[in-house]
């Protein structure tokens, strides 16, 4: 482990970052790691200790209820009498006399190292006298009435009990936890890993809370790259003896063999074995050790499992070997042929083997196997391809139990590449049985791995601390004890061509870049996802809140890739955001081209991003992805929205929080360079951007194009914003970015239909003192004429009143994909239940189909709304079977 002498680490310091030596000078401030303020700053809490089952159970006594042991008389310390252990609590024993039975009004505590106590035959071997206490008349008496004379109770009392092991109550291991029973210099029994029926002796050099660090005999101090550290319950641990007893075989490690000659190792084999039987372990020990089951593989079968050698990746593999009813041989899938085969000694408790499936129903990324010819993994193909079985679920165990882990709390956990480091670590995500870990004050490259809920190489908070072991903390500093509260700004509406720069204020700010390293303007700190801000009409709420709070530090391309990765994932349709997220520029940015990939009903899409690749851009690149995606610009970002987003974006609806970044519709001049009238007066038309527009064909009789282009927010405050996927009906990436106004825009429609639109366009913008006397234009054909020009009344008739008119569609709704059912009840006075489609996924076809029943019982609405939707949904079957049923 890295001496503290040579650790550099870096405290924010009024906004700047201030250097400090951690030399032997400084060691002082290296010790002020404390978990409870740590905690408190980042604002997460600890895995609870009853998690940890094998930490729990090395804290227990090695007393067990139950035993028996001589008790020295209070009223003749020369007498004793047989007690029974009720309970334990550390050194304390809470002791029963022989012939109470079930009364526990005599029962009495004493202190272990102090009291006079002495296993069952200890009297008899010297020469004491074993007597009921002669000032216990009570006793005396009940045995007396029971069985007529002390002498034969006893006898019947201690036939078949258990006795308190003599090295507990005397010597220098009495008092002590069944941990504490196995001291420096020890002897056990070491399985080799890879043959389980070959072992050989190793000694205990160091004891750390039960935690092993062994030494295999015949090896010295220059031999310690070979230790191992093991927890003292692990199955590979054995007594002396126990091979032999076991007709198995005491052989070197097979990885060790040529380090001494044969005779060098018999000479360690007969000094460990003499060593063994002079101090031997109390079997005590290894009475918490789990009874290996027996398993059902067989070989050839396949199953996945967290790789051995890579901490991050759940592999395919196969049974390549089994030994007996107890253990098998594991090895890696690898079709490429040419590599050696990597493989490791299970048994049906292992850790980290799964059932065939297992990633895909817990949503884990599972590594195709080397030199696999397809791009995605199906087991079903593979499976055939290979004319292997999958090993059936019946032979793993629960894979579902995850004992009350949590995402985001905090342990402590040894570091895979150095066994003999613990550090402080993060859960950063649960699945089934398994947790994924990231280690603080590590290198990124190594800080995460996957770990086993079961896992001995988990610790609880403190446990370091408790157990005097050097605890491998956070190299970089959170902010000093302030509560994390953002200020709240008032919100301001800008056009998104002008996104706001500056980042909201906060108390607690950001961790500190490390910008002492060559590529420090490459590297970023963490990009935390505010989970309670306004998600928008692309991303999943839902999805979003399983995601890490935070993603960080390190390399800037890679952070904001796996960002981008989640929140790709997290939309209701990955394609869309991946379009969307392609389109995204800008000429002062310093990228890098990176492909990203979305999987969609079964298809995967890639398409190159534009990342940035310094560290000061980087929240003006998250603010721009989050107006492209049209939520909050504080969703994700280098700042913590601890409490109330500076945006109020919590405040605003769906569709007016919108309004903020999206460019609404608004009337412009009309298409084909065609002069205005007099009497129209229409806005001049802002530079702006190429956007794809939405063309609406009216009646055939009546045809034309509906030509409006997309128009600045400042044009109407009572407009309402087309849901996503109003720029196209497909979701999904497409090669082809050719605007579809290029196409539309070529058909020749008659131009008295345009003319109409300009004066009816010209009433709009003027007011309805423009509208001839004797004729109104339908209220709610102009509303849906400014929501949603896709859904019009037919040649723009004329009502009475509030009277609705025809509608009129230009695609057969049996063909509407969900976001243009959400886009039509959003263009309707239902709009507040659209997004109850976009939840249950219904589509044109599923819209066709809807009754009234089934809307009140389904979306749980009360008669009036749900007769309103009805009336709606009347008016698109109307429309449908008039112009396309037959």
């Amino acid at each position: 482990m890295q001496s503290p002498s040579a650790v550099k680490s870096r405290f924010p310091t009024n906004g700047r970052e201030e250097e400090v030596n951690t030399d032997a000078d400084s060691m002082g401030e290296e010790a002020e790691f404390n978990w409870e303020e740590y905690m408190e700053e980042t604002g997460t809490g600890a895995a609870p200790h009853t998690t940890f089952r094998h930490v729990e159970i090395s804290l227990q006594s090695s007393f067990q209820p139950g035993m028996k042991l001589e008790v020295a008389n209070k009223s003749s310390p020369d007498s004793y009498w047989v007690a029974t252990i009720i309970t334990t609590c550390g050194q304390l024993l809470l002791l029963r006399f022989s012939g109470y039975g079930d009364d526990r009004r005599a029962d009495f505590w004493c202190d272990v190292m102090t009291a006079d106590l002495h296993p069952v035959g200890w009297c008899t071997q010297n020469n004491k006298t074993l007597m009921p206490p002669e000032d216990n008349v009570y006793l005396r008496k009940a045995i007396k009435e029971k069985h007529g004379d002390w002498t034969d109770f006893l006898v019947q009392d201690l036939t078949g009990s258990r006795t308190a092991p003599a090295n507990l109550l005397e010597g220098p291991l009495r008092g002590k936890n069944t941990v504490d029973l196995i001291v420096d210099g020890s002897v056990l029994e070491l399985q080799d890993p890879s043959d389980p029926f070959l072992y050989w002796p190793a000694r205990v050099i160091r004891n750390v809370g039960g935690r092993l660090r062994l030494r295999y005999a015949g090896l010295s101090d220059d031999h310690q790259a070979h230790d191992t550290w093991l927890f003292y319950l692990d199955v590979r641990l054995r007594p002396v003896g126990w091979a032999v007893e076991n007709q198995l075989t005491l052989a070197p490690p097979t990885a060790l063999r040529t380090l001494k000659s044969a005779p060098a190792w018999q000479e360690a084999l007969d000094d460990a074995q003499d060593d063994g039987r002079k101090n031997p372990l109390p079997l005590e020990v290894f009475k918490d050790q789990e009874d290996l089951p027996k398993h059902s593989f067989k070989t050839g079968m396949k199953l996945e499992m967290v790789s051995p050698w890579e901490g991050l990746q759940i592999c395919p593999v196969s049974i390549s070997k089994v030994y007996d009813d107890v253990f098998f041989q594991v090895t890696l899938d690898d079709l490429s042929g040419d590599a050696h085969p990597r493989s490791v000694v299970c048994h049906a408790h292992s850790r980290g083997i799964l059932p065939v499936q297992w990633c895909l129903k817990n949503g884990a990324a599972l590594e195709r196997p080397h030199g696999y010819g397809g791009q995605d993994f199906d087991w079903a193909d593979y499976l055939k391809q290979s004319g292997a079985e999958a090993a059936p679920d019946t032979c793993f165990p629960d894979t579902w139990q995850n004992r009350g882990f949590a995402k985001d709390m905090w342990l402590e956990a040894v570091n895979p590449h150095r066994p003999a480091e613990v550090c402080v670590a993060q859960i950063t995500q649960v699945r089934g049985r398994l947790l994924w870990l990231r280690l603080e004050g590590v290198a990124k490259q190594l800080s995460e791995f996957i770990v086993d809920v079961k896992s001995a190489d988990i610790f609880p908070v403190g446990w370091c601390e408790a157990n005097g072991y050097p605890l491998t903390s956070p190299v970089k500093a959170v902010c000093q004890k302030q509560k994390k509260i953002a200020v709240v700004q008032p919100e301001k509406q800008l056009a998104p061509s002008q996104p706001v720069e500056s980042t909201p204020i906060s108390h607690c700010q950001p961790v500190a870049m490390d910008s002492g390293s060559v590529n420090g303007r490459y590297c970023c700190s963490k990009i935390f996802v505010n989970h309670r801000c306004f998600s928008g009409p692309y991303l999943n709420k839902g999805r979003i809140a399983e995601l890490p709070q935070a993603v960080g530090p390190g390399k800037c391309t890679l952070v904001l890739k796996e960002l981008l990765s989640m929140l790709i994932n997290a939309a209701y349709k990955p394609g869309r955001v991946l379009k969307e997220l392609q389109e995204l520029q800008d000429q002062s940015w310093d990228c890098q081209e990176e492909t990203l990939k979305a999987k969609y009903k079964g298809k995967t899409y890639r398409s190159t991003i534009r990342i940035i690749r310094l560290a000061e851009q980087i929240p003006d690149f998250c603010r721009k992805v989050c107006v492209k995606l049209q939520c909050c610009p504080n969703l994700f970002s280098p700042a913590l929205v601890a409490d109330k987003c500076p945006e109020n974006c919590s405040l605003q609806t769906k569709t007016k929080y919108t309004c903020y970044y999206v460019k609404k519709r608004r009337l412009s001049k009309p298409a084909g360079g065609e002069e205005t009238t007099a009497g129209d007066v229409v806005k001049p038309a802002r530079k702006r951007k190429k956007r794809k527009a939405i063309f609406v064909q009216k009646k055939r009789r009546s045809s034309a194009v509906d030509y409006t282009p997309a128009g600045s927010p400042q044009d109407s405050e009572e407009e309402e914003l087309l849901p996503s996927g109003s720029e196209g009906t497909s979701s999904e990436p497409r090669d082809d970015h050719t605007d579809a106004s290029s196409v539309e825009a070529t058909s020749s429609r008659p131009r008295r239909a345009a003319a109409r639109h300009r004066t009816f366009s010209g009433g709009v913008a003027t007011g309805a003192q423009e509208a001839p006397q004797g004729r109104r234009r339908s209220t709610r054909s102009l509303s849906a004429h400014s929501q949603n020009n896709k859904y019009q009344t037919a040649k723009g008739q004329d009502t009475q009143g509030e009277e609705e008119g025809q509608l009129v569609l230009d695609r057969n709704p049996l063909e509407w994909t969900v976001e243009e059912v959400v886009q039509f009840i959003s263009s309707t006075d239902c709009a507040p239940l659209a997004s109850i489609f976009q939840e249950q996924d219904i589509d044109g076809q599923a819209l066709l189909l809807l009754t009234l029943p089934t809307v009140q019982e389904c979306m749980d609405l009360k008669l009036g709304p749900a007769i309103k939707l009805c009336h709606q949904i009347e008016r698109v079957k109307v429309a449908f079977y008039k112009q396309y049923a037959n």
